[in-house]
């Protein structure tokens, strides 16, 4: 669905959020007594309660949140100011402190535990990896809901670094999302393969990442999520289906041996990579939340109970490899090594086996047998007759 255009977004779609959250607080015990009179007719330890409390507190978040973005645009001077470097520092803080929020709820709520892994076997080398110093390329696997939200949530909470993000141009219909990431340095990418002048998507695309990516400081992470997409068998397919169509034998049968990958899009990260020359990069896989494609999936699986492994690898400039061709063969190696790793670390429930009714199978009778006989004894009515 496309999205609608800002001016949409901003007096329409963002206020009727607002609304809807003094509606649904409005009504919040009426919907609370509903929830749990209905709990013991729906499977899953008290899922509606929890459904009900995540849509409260993300409606509730979003409203905040885009109450504290009009509070700083009217402080800017009616966006006078919303671009100089103080409210842009502003902005920062604000989306660093919301998303703690939203992840320490959602963790809670659905029984989340998270592990990181670096390239050393201490639990604070993932953080190393990410720390400031350098300017810093992410690419991640993407697979599963809020597989971003940890990362970015780990960028700016913990190692403290300020997050550029190439998103999906979709996400705009969150109006918290909309609003608070394009007052920052990211890039909402649209999927079309034409521009609507005709000019080929690609091309514009590459020019925009590298826009993005020019001018990383030392506490700046240029995130990108090479796939283009959760990941899907169905995409899985389609994407080996287009790299055949345009003539990529080769990298359709790499395409094919990764089983829990998509094959990468390499002209965005080879953009990035060119535009910041000087920047390290850090390739993110991870498990958890990987079954979970729809919301149809997410709303069967709570509570979750799950354990999210990420894992990183932190590449220095000095060991990239130069020209476009040999870049794109050791991104796609990178890729299938994250293959591996998520083929040897399959998603696994940390709480207690899911009950389900299972009939028990009908015990046969046991038939009284004359002594030293081998067959049942006939009751004694059916002797008689």
């Amino acid at each position: 669905m496309p999205v609608p255009p800002r001016w949409v977004r901003r007096l329409v779609i963002a206020p009727a959020v607002v609304l809807v959250t003094i509606g649904v607080l409005a009504t919040l015990p009426v919907l609370v007594l509903v929830a749990l009179a209905l709990t013991s007719l729906v499977p899953g330890y008290f899922r509606l309660p929890r459904v009900l409390w995540l849509t409260l507190f993300y409606l509730t978040w979003n409203s905040a949140a885009l109450i504290t973005m009009l509070g700083l645009w009217l402080g800017s001077g009616f966006g006078w100011k919303i671009r100089t470097p103080a409210f842009q520092r502003a902005h920062y803080v604000v989306a660093a402190r919301f998303l703690r929020a939203l992840f320490r709820q959602a963790r809670w709520v659905l029984r989340l535990r998270i592990t990181l892994h670096g390239d050393t076997p201490d639990s604070d080398s993932f953080g190393r990896q990410l720390a400031p110093g350098r300017p810093l390329i992410v690419a991640s696997r993407h697979a599963g809901p809020g597989d971003s939200l940890v990362l970015i949530h780990t960028l700016m909470n913990t190692v403290s670094r300020d997050p550029r993000i190439v998103l999906k141009e979709t996400l705009q219909w969150d109006p918290a999302i909309d609003v608070m990431l394009n007052r920052l340095p990211n890039r909402f990418i649209a999927p079309a393969p034409f521009t609507p002048d005709g000019r080929p998507r690609e091309s514009v695309l590459r020019a925009q990442i590298a826009d993005l990516a020019r001018g990383l400081d030392h506490d700046d992470a240029f995130v990108i999520f090479p796939e283009g997409g959760n990941f899907s068998p169905q995409r899985r397919e389609r994407r080996i289906a287009r790299l055949r169509s345009m003539g990529l034998e080769q990298m359709a049968r790499r395409a094919e041996a990764m089983q829990h990958v998509l094959a990468p899009y390499p002209g965005g990260m080879l953009a990035a990579m060119q535009a910041a020359p000087d920047a390290d990069v850090v390739f993110i896989a991870h498990t958890g939340l990987d079954r979970m494609v729809s919301v149809g999936d997410l709303y069967r699986e709570l509570p979750m109970d799950k354990e999210i492994i990420k894992r990183g690898w932190h590449v220095p400039a000095e060991q990239i490899p130069a020209g476009e061709e040999a870049r794109q063969d050791w991104l796609y190696t990178w890729f299938e090594t994250i293959d591996a790793w998520v083929q040897e670390h399959r998603p696994r429930d940390l709480g207690p086996p899911r009950q389900r009714r299972r009939s028990r199978p009908a015990r046969p009778r046991k038939r009284s047998r004359r002594p030293g006989s081998g067959r049942p004894e006939r009751c004694e009515q059916a002797r008689d007759s």
